[in-house]
């Protein structure tokens, strides 16, 4: 059996693999990531499967919520994970060892350009992604339910 000082970092893992080390660690390996930004797991339900879908996601909190961004890397086509919550806004939420349910809900555009510069300081590529892209990318806003 391998020890946790013979893996790699989740700093350096993506998708399933860092939703499994964060899960298995409650976020003491996952939760801070790349650049000092950190991470949260959100749990979507698939709209076609119905099965729980994890995706690890940027986060900030901001006035009691917790803030994520529909970027897929400035793709034309939004997350997976966002079109799920698109149609069931009830969502599992996982801040390290803290689990919740949320209402997820897209930020309002009197609302999104604060949330917007709250998340480029969070991950400053968020803006050349929206560059990459005619879509306008959403923040998500995860209410605690």
């Amino acid at each position: 059996m391998r020890t946790m000082e013979h893996m790699t970092s989740a700093i350096d893992l993506h998708g399933p693999a860092h939703v499994a080390r964060y899960l298995e660690t409650d976020g003491a390996d996952g939760h801070d990531w790349r650049r000092g930004t950190t991470v949260l797991l959100l749990t979507t339900t698939g709209r076609r499967s119905g099965e729980a879908r994890t995706s690890p996601l940027i986060y900030r909190e901001q006035g009691g919520a917790y803030l994520v961004v529909a970027s897929r890397g400035g793709s034309d086509a939004p997350p997976a994970w966002f079109l799920n919550l698109e149609a069931n806004p009830e969502v599992a939420v996982q801040i390290k060892a803290e689990r919740f349910t949320a209402r997820a809900r897209i930020a309002t555009a009197e609302e999104k350009p604060a949330m917007w510069a709250a998340m480029v300081d969070a991950w400053p590529d968020y803006d050349s992604y929206q560059e990459r892209t005619d879509r306008e990318i959403p923040v998500v806003v995860l209410e605690r339910a």
